[in-house]
């Protein structure tokens, strides 16, 4: 899963996105990027490589990374194999944008298709450079402000996204804009605003923020209030919400890497899971008390989920049949959400999902919902989108 982190305020942006790129490591990635709006000169430095974090400290290391706006990324390879140049940020023709983008944007090739034959050319093999060349054509044909350019667009554009974008012409500005992809801007006590795909790479500076919604775009200027619209540029007031997370939680702690910190992390996860829950050999949960007719009366539960979180539901539907004698259906979120299935009003659909933006079991509960279905979400990430769009549901906590 990809990693995005910006930052624009009064102090420096490098360390604030280098530290937040470190934050997001345990997302797993195989290319960095940082660009930044330099103090010195006004130009748009993009760098990026192949490799670790580490990796663009250190090609970064004579190169000038003043700037106290700026935008970063970890990349796992969609489009493109993994390389300096298919990394993010990525430039538009004139380098004057630079864009970062989580998701994928379906129909990039007949954008691609049409820009090239308007004499638009291509330095990379990406769906987000695709992006960031239309934003730009559009901005420079109709003569419009890149915010307004940026909506235009996304009107055309089919997929998945969370992007945030920088012009060297206008320092003082970040727009980010969210669809099926999470994004999270924090609001700081100086004016300053934070960005990232999670709040973990925020909190240490903030916690005050907001969760983008599908369809909204952040506007975020230096002394201004943050300003979110949608597509139809139509003023949003968006909630700002108080997160807490510990930040020694999302730290290697000592551990080598993150896949070693995890097994050894496991049985005291187990115990956050069943803390509070298991009483006198019973089990007690707010979301099935509160919903007990509802459950009760189900024909047929459908598990919705990808990856572990799907092999989970296997064995959910083992136990759900053994106990309650009512038929499951375990389904990947992904084929479920692309078919026409016989989902009804009498039917529970269990949406499972560690991160709570999994893009493709979202699209199932909005299927789901869509035909009457009563929607229960499993997932790990407080305030994430899951938790959001479902009717209840139960947090795993088992931390980041």
């Amino acid at each position: 899963m990809c990693g995005i982190v910006g930052y624009l305020g009064k102090g420096e942006a490098y360390p604030a996105l280098i530290k937040g790129l470190k934050r997001l490591e345990y997302r797993g990635y195989d290319s960095a990027g940082v660009a930044l709006i330099s103090k010195k000169d006004g130009s748009l430095n993009v760098y990026k490589t192949k490799g670790k974090v580490a990796d663009l400290e250190a090609y970064c290391a004579d190169k000038d990374i003043s700037g106290s706006v700026g935008i970063a990324h970890t990349r796992w390879a969609t489009h493109g194999e993994p390389s300096a140049v298919n990394a993010h940020p990525h430039y538009s023709s004139s380098k004057n944008l630079a864009i970062i983008h989580n998701g994928i944007i379906e129909n990039y090739a007949s954008i691609k298709k049409n820009l090239i034959a308007k004499g638009v050319e291509f330095r990379s093999d990406t769906d987000t450079e695709v992006l960031v060349q239309l934003i730009e054509y559009i901005q420079v044909k109709k003569n419009i402000d890149l915010l307004t350019a940026v909506q235009v667009a996304l009107r055309q554009v089919i997929g998945a996204y969370a992007i945030a974008l920088l012009d060297k012409r206008n320092p003082n500005q970040i727009i980010a804009a969210r669809k099926q992809s999470p994004l999270v801007v924090g609001i700081g006590k100086e004016g300053d605003f934070y960005l990232g795909s999670d709040a973990s790479p925020i909190i240490e500076y903030t916690d005050k923020v907001v969760y983008l919604e599908d369809g909204n775009i952040a506007v975020m200027r230096l002394g201004e209030p943050l300003q979110v619209v949608n597509i139809q540029n139509v003023k949003l007031n968006p909630e700002v919400q108080t997160v807490d997370i510990d930040l020694g939680q999302i730290e290697k702690g000592g551990f080598p890497h993150f896949m070693l910190k995890e097994i050894f992390e496991q049985p005291e996860c187990l115990r956050n899971c069943m803390r509070g829950r298991v009483v006198d050999n019973g089990v007690v949960l707010s979301s099935i008390t509160d919903h007990r007719q509802q459950l009760l009366n189900a024909k047929r539960f459908i598990i919705v989920a990808c990856g572990t979180s799907w092999h989970a539901g296997l064995i959910g539907k083992q136990m759900i049949e053994n106990y309650c004698r009512v038929p499951v259906e375990v389904e990947y979120a992904s084929e479920f959400r692309y078919r026409n299935p016989v989902v009804t009003k009498d039917d529970v659909v269990i949406a499972i999902s560690q991160s709570g933006e999994t893009a493709d079991t979202l699209a199932a509960i909005k299927l789901a919902k869509e035909k009457g279905a009563f929607i229960y979400g499993i997932c790990n990430s407080i305030g994430s989108s899951i938790a959001r769009e479902t009717d209840t549901g139960t947090y795993i906590h088992v931390g980041p």
